[in-house]
């Protein structure tokens, strides 16, 4: 007869029997009915091999239809991951590929190590296969199982130099980007758009991909076709560059950089203008690097942009090796050996007295010159500061500026009487330091001619469609804490904002940077009776397939427009009629 202690042991051992039973019946019921669908598709995976298809890029036009961006079809073999994950499987298949491949073993295995190469994915081993190639091994399915011919597509460049920092070029995702472009859909191993157009039309010019799903054996062949969705084609895109225009623009840049070289600099001399005697040799210009730019003012639209020293996007596309590319493109801390670099857009220059008639504008505008244009100034060859006590500048404070040298004198030129149009004519340096120091010391040493020359979007990103652009800098107090925070300049310097950074200010000098286009938007402005236009080198987005007139040419007549940018609307307007001028607060007469 059993005790109660026995039947309190028989009774807790049913009730957690019931209570395992329950849990296992629960989760049979989870996998069978909950979890089905996804249980369905991972055993279909397993049974099944998805082939990616990258779609064609869309085509780069120039303004008159000339293809700059084309594009090659080329043959990938590829290998199913699952069928070389064992080493010893690895080993042998990459043995019997190497000979059609013509890649050694050590190769195919650098392949397989490469991250760049998602793990879900097949694995690309070699591109650009020729037919024959592609032909032998899918004739051997059974000798080469997993493997897998697939169509791509390689970037071509018939202009080869002619535009290429506009262009730009196509490469690998970096790793900094790498989170972007997975978020946009992109697979680690595609190739991007690195530099230029290529980059900042990147989603509009790649297309929509597509994928092949087969049915395979447990040895990774293919047996037959599941499903299919094609890849979708990239837009194509017009510059609003004009490529016969861009080659007479860059042979002109390259030509009177070359003359450059051979004109003395005068760094010789001293500032009275006479021969440093213990340098008495003459010194030629460096003239390494510059850019030019040809911009319709009245749309904004780029029609030539030229950066020298150039370099040929065909070395992109060619295969090049690691040394021979950094032969081709060495790496330097000298900016003006930079190569990969738009100067036209990332250049930093000084202005020096190309951007005097922004000053003048502004002495105008602000009403600083009695007598408006009929101003004059008697210039006799140098500056001395009105606003600094004589007893300061007898300390070491410098109180007199000196224009450039004329070559007949060897002295400091002189131009008599002058207005604003014959100070211009001439670069009175001395007409323009007066304006200078008078509009900031005469103001209550407000920052007039820094708000009078940001109306022509100096110190401001164009926004033009090119990556890397630099905004500029404009002197200012606030300007010269940044600096001197970075380290830049002294931390003395940095307290204020004297008088001498105002007078190279109103010359181009001193802290005042700008790129070429900025400048060549900012002239716009007086050619077009006061718009700043926001800069473009694409004019139009079209649609997938533009057809061909002929070789080389695109019939873009026949094309359809998804998006236009060529405008005439500004980004702002800058009164030129001198209708809203402000009364004059000082008496600059002589």
């Amino acid at each position: 007869m059993a005790t109660p202690a026995s039947r309190s042991r028989l009774v807790s051992l049913g009730i957690v029997a019931a209570i395992l039973m329950s849990i296992l019946g629960i989760r049979m019921w989870f996998l069978q009915s909950v979890k089905l669908e996804l249980n369905e598709d991972i055993v279909l995976s397993v049974r099944t091999r998805t082939i990616r298809l990258l779609p064609e890029r869309g085509r780069i036009f120039d303004a008159k239809g000339r293809i700059v961006a084309d594009n090659k079809r080329i043959l990938t073999a590829t290998i199913d991951r699952q069928v070389i994950k064992k080493d010893s499987n690895r080993a042998e298949l990459f043995a019997r590929l190497s000979g059609p491949l013509q890649m050694t073993v050590e190769a195919l295995e650098r392949r397989y190590d490469d991250k760049r190469y998602g793990l879900l994915e097949a694995l690309p081993l070699k591109e650009d296969v020729s037919e024959e190639t592609a032909l032998y091994l899918s004739e051997r399915a059974e000798d080469f199982p997993g493997i897998y011919v697939r169509e791509e597509w390689r970037r071509n460049y018939p202009y080869g130099a002619i535009g290429s920092h506009v262009i730009g070029y196509m490469g690998a995702i970096l790793e900094s980007t790498l989170a972007y472009y997975k978020s946009l859909g992109y697979e680690p191993n595609e190739r991007v758009g690195g530099y230029g157009i290529e980059q900042t039309y990147e989603t509009i010019l790649r297309g929509t991909p597509g994928y092949v799903r087969y049915e395979v054996d447990a040895q990774g062949r293919l047996l037959r076709q599941l499903e299919r969705v094609e890849p979708v084609l990239g837009n194509d895109i017009q510059m609003s560059i004009d490529m016969q225009l861009q080659q007479f623009t860059e042979q002109a840049l390259e030509t009177q950089l070359v003359l450059r070289r051979r004109v003395e600099a005068g760094f010789n001399r001293l500032e009275d203008g006479t021969i440093d005697p213990a340098n008495p040799d003459p010194v030629l210009y460096k003239a390494p690097a510059g850019s030019a730019v040809v911009m319709n003012h009245n749309t904004g639209q780029i029609v030539a942009m030229a950066s020298y020293p150039r370099f040929d996007l065909r070395w992109f596309t060619g295969g090049v090796s690691k040394d021979k590319f950094a032969q081709i493109f060495p790496q330097t801390d000298d900016p003006d050996l930079s190569i990969l670099v738009n100067r036209a857009v990332s250049g930093r220059y000084n202005l020096g007295s190309s951007f005097k008639p922004f000053v003048a504008y502004a002495a105008l505008n602000s009403g600083q010159l009695v007598g408006g244009a009929k101003y004059r100034y008697d210039d006799r060859g140098s500056y001395k500061l009105e606003s600094i006590p004589d007893d300061r500048c007898q300390q070491g404070v410098k109180c007199v500026f000196r224009n450039a040298i004329c070559r007949a004198t060897g002295s400091p030129c002189r131009y008599g009487l002058v207005n604003v149009e014959t100070a211009l004519a001439v670069s009175s340096d001395a007409f323009f330091y007066k304006i200078g120091e008078q509009i900031l010391t005469e103001r209550g040493y407000q920052p007039i001619l820094e708000q009078q020359v940001r109306l022509f979007g100096f110190g401001s990103p164009t926004n033009v469609d090119l990556p890397n652009e630099y905004a500029g800098t404009i002197p200012s107090k606030a300007l010269k804490k940044r600096m001197a925070d970075l380290g830049a300049i002294s931390e003395e310097s940095g307290r204020a904002y004297y008088v001498g950074d105002q007078i190279l200010f109103s010359i181009g000098q001193g802290l005042l940077s700008a790129s070429p286009l900025q400048v060549a938007n900012a002239y716009g402005v007086f050619g077009n009776g006061g718009k700043l236009m926001q800069p473009h080198v694409v004019q139009a987005v079209l649609s997938p397939g533009t057809p061909d007139l002929k070789p080389g040419l695109a019939d873009v007549a026949q094309a359809s427009i998804i998006d236009r940018f060529d405008d005439d609307d500004p980004v702002s307007t800058v009164d030129m009629t001198g209708e809203k001028r402000t009364q004059s607060f000082a008496d600059c007469s002589e």
